[in-house]
């Protein structure tokens, strides 16, 4: 693994860069559209290189959506969006991406080994020479990611952690510059998930390296989070963590009551409210209240309107 040097993007009070060049990925007045249906609009925000992000949201919200757009593989219904200074899909090889489906796609038969080189051939089907060169680099991204002693285990030989583990391994073989991962926590007990944020903290911390990362639960990510996109009313925002951990725009956010309670150790957590009425009502999403969590520019302010409530 490359060691990469960081540099630090300057966030303003509206959650967007001042200096797009510092930027890993640019939405500029983005939407998506699937048929007739808008799934957000109005993206307009920059994510700092050398950060770590998640993108949040309640399911059906287009938090995929947002990284199959990234990678390429969705056009835009209007606006532009750059990824490591070039439209989207322009460098697809200096991304690194895990798929949520990742460890129940891929053929159990396959070792480890032969998984992570997979992130330099490409293709798990037919005869392929391995170069000395490749195997190392497969070494290399295995030992990064703690699992280099199960190099010659089967796939269905290793717990679910350890899968994910050899997913991310195979991702950064390749060196990328940006890595994309889609719930990597889910279905992971407490352990394999300790063990995943401890992997993506030292690429991070390390190597400078930009990662994104769709998530539910914001809990385990939070000591390594630096922002979060946040997908509300068809919108998507960005916002460092300190605005991002806000009860009232979580409980918005989620349409249940949240808090977030501080320890006496100074970590943070968030968590449903307790005392939640069983009369409360679920839809929180008041156009009214949500206006006082986040805006959109000056620009468009005044056009949103019936667009909006149409989204």
């Amino acid at each position: 693994m490359q060691s990469r040097p960081v540099e630090a993007a300057t966030i303003g009070d509206d959650g967007r860069n001042d200096s797009a060049d510092d930027a890993a990925i640019v939405f500029r007045n983005a939407s998506i559209r699937r048929g007739d249906r808008i799934i957000w609009q109005h993206g307009d925000f920059s994510i700092p290189a050398g950060s770590v992000t998640a993108i949040v949201g309640t399911n059906g919200t287009g938090k995929t959506t947002m990284m199959n757009a990234e990678l390429g593989l969705l056009p835009l219904a209007s606006g532009s969006l750059k990824v490591l200074g070039k439209p989207a899909g322009a460098l697809n090889h200096l991304i690194g991406y895990v798929p949520q489906s990742y460890t129940s796609e891929i053929d159990s038969n396959l070792t480890a080994e032969q998984s992570v080189l997979l992130g330099l051939t490409g293709t798990r089907f037919g005869i392929h020479l391995i170069t000395k060169t490749q195997r190392a680099k497969a070494y290399e991204a295995m030992t990064f990611t703690g699992i280099a002693d199960k190099a010659k285990y089967r796939l269905s030989q290793l717990s679910g952690g350890l899968r994910q583990r050899v997913a991310i391994a195979q991702a950064l073989v390749s060196d990328p510059k940006l890595l994309m991962l889609d719930e990597p926590l889910a279905n992971l007990d407490l352990a394999s998930q300790r063990a995943t944020v401890h992997v993506l903290s030292k690429l991070n911390r390390e190597l400078g390296m930009t990662i994104q990362v769709v998530a539910h639960d914001l809990n385990m990510l939070l000591p390594i989070l630096t922002g979060a996109v946040y997908l509300l009313d068809g919108h998507p925002h960005y916002a460092a963590m300190n605005e991002v951990l806000d009860a009232d725009l979580l409980t918005h956010l989620y349409g249940t009551t949240v808090q977030v309670v501080t320890t006496p150790q100074g970590d943070m957590f968030v968590t449903p409210s307790p005392d939640e009425p069983d009369s409360i009502e679920q839809d929180t999403h008041d156009p009214a209240e949500v206006a006082h969590f986040h805006h959109h520019h000056a620009s468009r302010s005044t056009s949103l309107g019936a667009e909006e409530e149409q989204a």
